[in-house]
């Protein structure tokens, strides 16, 4: 009948706090029935999918930058205090054991004799308490702490993801300017061997000098080219090598650009994404640990039941012997006025439920929102480089056409080097296409989630 009275006024006193309030309505994340494009079949994507490139330079780039960039070791230490915490929020539904011990000397004047009296006495106490969990803030503060724990380990997840993407892009980026500057090369050797032949027949007076200076010009075109390419390898090499945690220098080479396997394209259900993602779990993981935090909040409202116990042993020179001594107890706080303190920190605690609510429907959105803008950039970029082929191929033979018309005397030497110059840049039109698809592939491989799964990041 106590017992029950105690309930009884507990729930009065806590029905102080009102309704859970529940989350917003708009924050409801409904994904679309499909994609806009018509998609290829599904493909398995693995969680070392850069290894579908077949280039071992890249894969030890990837694996190396996995063990030693700074972005992903932040993200482990993160994951390690997550875990301690959940560790503390798990060690509070237990009870505490403490130890304690005190001793002194001392020296006073007896009352009854007035004689100077000593005494040496001691103590030693083991106090225990435990709270009795009865509105379930410490189990709720427990979830939160895990469902926290989790959201980091998400977050390592899309760290990891992160850096593989941003090594095989960069790495790409790298190959497309390294064949730029081959490209440039081959096409200041061409140009130069052109200068000498032009040089060679103005002095014989076969030619004008006009010719010549047209020559010389588009020499240095070409070569005006190349310190441009030599700098941004430079700059891409550099920052390749912080994304591997290491100081600025050389990259290893691998595969050609145009030898790099060009892997199928990933993709997956809409519904799918929200699972293989890890920045979508990590959201996701978010509003668990807010709306279990909101139950704490809301549990301050009810009374706290502590029990205590201690017990021990007491002594001293003046006893003929030693005392065992203990104590039982318990305390019961029930808040009666904190001047809206406690509403307060429960409504703060249900706006912070709803902003991870809409954090999670933002990065729900993110994610449909990449994949769609990754889907249509393969398909288009690889409509570009088909073109640009076809075109490039048009362009070889007119070059070839225009140096054959020009030997014969059929068509000015401008002529041959308009070729020269719209074949240069469709050729690198063409390397900067097959580039961008490569790494158009690399940011749908990241967009549907890179092989991760939920399982993977716990």
């Amino acid at each position: 009948m106590k017992r029950l009275l105690l309930l009884s006024v507990a729930c009065v006193l806590g029905a102080c706090a009102g309704p859970r309030p529940e989350a917003s309505v708009r924050a409801k994340v409904t994904p679309p029935a499909g994609w806009r494009d018509a998609a290829p079949a599904p493909a398995v994507v693995n969680i070392d999918w850069w290894r579908n490139f077949n280039d071992p330079i890249l894969t030890q780039l990837v694996e190396t930058a996995l063990a030693n960039n700074t972005d992903i070791a932040l993200a482990v230490t993160r994951v390690d205090e997550a875990r301690y915490g959940y560790q503390a929020a798990q060690g509070a539904l237990l009870p505490s054991l403490n130890a304690s011990g005190a001793g002194a000397y001392s020296r006073s004047i007896s009352s009854v004799t007035g004689r100077p009296v000593t005494q040496t006495a001691g103590e030693a106490d083991l106090p225990l308490s435990y709270e009795a969990d009865l509105s379930g803030r410490l189990r709720n503060t427990s979830k939160a702490a895990h469902a926290t724990l989790q959201a980091s380990e998400y977050a390592r997840e899309a760290a990891r993801l992160s850096v593989a993407g941003t090594v095989t892009s960069g790495y790409i980026t790298l190959r497309g300017l390294d064949a730029r500057l081959a490209l440039l090369k081959e096409t200041l050797s061409t140009r130069e061997q052109a200068l000498a032949a032009a040089r060679h027949r103005a002095d014989t007076g076969y030619s004008p000098k006009l010719e010549l200076q047209q020559a010389q010009a588009e020499y240095s075109a070409a070569q005006q080219l190349i310190p441009a390419v030599e700098l941004a390898i430079r700059r891409q090499e550099d920052a390749l090598s912080v994304v591997l945690g290491d100081n600025p220098r050389a990259i290893e080479r691998g595969v050609a650009l145009g030898e790099l396997a060009v892997p199928a394209v990933p993709v997956s259900l809409p519904s799918d994404l929200l699972r293989h993602r890890p920045d979508v779990a990590q959201a996701e993981a978010q509003i668990v640990a807010a709306d279990r935090s909101l139950d704490v909040a809301r549990a301050a409202f009810m009374p706290t039941i502590r029990l205590t116990a201690s017990g021990g042993y007491a002594t001293s020179d003046l006893l003929p012997h030693g005392y065992d001594v203990f104590s039982l107890g318990g305390n019961i706080v029930q808040p009666l006025f904190q001047g809206g303190r406690l509403k307060a920190q429960s409504g703060a605690a249900a706006s912070r439920r709803d902003q991870a609510a809409f954090a999670y429907k933002k990065a729900a959105l993110n994610a449909f929102r990449e994949v769609e803008d990754s889907l249509a950039a393969v398909d288009r970029i690889n409509a570009q480089q088909l073109i640009l082929t076809e075109q490039t191929a048009s362009l070889a033979e007119a070059y070839r056409l225009a140096g054959n018309r020009y030997k014969a005397g059929y068509s000015p030497y401008l002529e041959q080097i308009d070729a020269q110059r719209t074949l240069l840049g469709a050729q690198l039109s063409l390397i900067q296409a097959q580039a961008d698809h490569l790494n158009a592939i690399v940011g749908l491989y990241q967009a549907v989630g890179g092989g991760f799964t939920e399982t993977g990041g716990k």
